[in-house]
């Protein structure tokens, strides 16, 4: 079934991030970045809090560990530092120069995912994950 696809949620979310860089380089136009950052994170918990809601999943946050929410906790605090900088970056630079810098995490968490997870991955995904950079590298520098 679709709705149960890894793949088809990962499509999804790469369309929302793309249309979220074009929108945010639009609504950070005039607007200091850490404060349209803010803005940002206001719709975001919002949104959240009103799926949570909708979808009565409420009476799990009761049920999160402590570790799970140590670590969410911090997952948090890096995606805050990301959207700020995210803001900072296409303040000053072209949607189009900035996003494929900042998918450069995909490189990251590749090896993130091997080094500290114990993942592993295919030369083929290697190949793939070192593509990755060198075309965020060549987008960034404007060849």
């Amino acid at each position: 079934m679709l709705l149960q696809s890894w793949r088809f949620w990962a499509i999804l979310s790469a369309i929302f991030a793309a249309s979220t860089a074009i929108l945010a380089k639009v609504g950070v136009s005039g607007v200091a970045s850490d404060v349209a950052t803010l803005v940002r994170t206001v719709v975001i918990l919002a949104f959240a809090a009103a799926v949570v809601a909708a979808t009565g999943q409420g009476a799990a946050l009761g049920a999160i560990s402590g570790r799970s929410l140590v670590f969410l906790i911090l997952s948090g605090l890096a995606t805050g530092a990301s959207w700020l900088c995210y803001f900072r970056a296409l303040s000053l630079g072209d949607a189009a120069r900035v996003a494929p810098l900042d998918k450069l995490s995909v490189v990251l968490v590749a090896v993130f995912g091997v080094s500290l997870l114990g993942e592993t991955l295919s030369p083929a995904a290697w190949t793939g994950v070192a593509l990755i950079a060198a075309g965020a590298a060549l987008v960034a520098s404007g060849w």
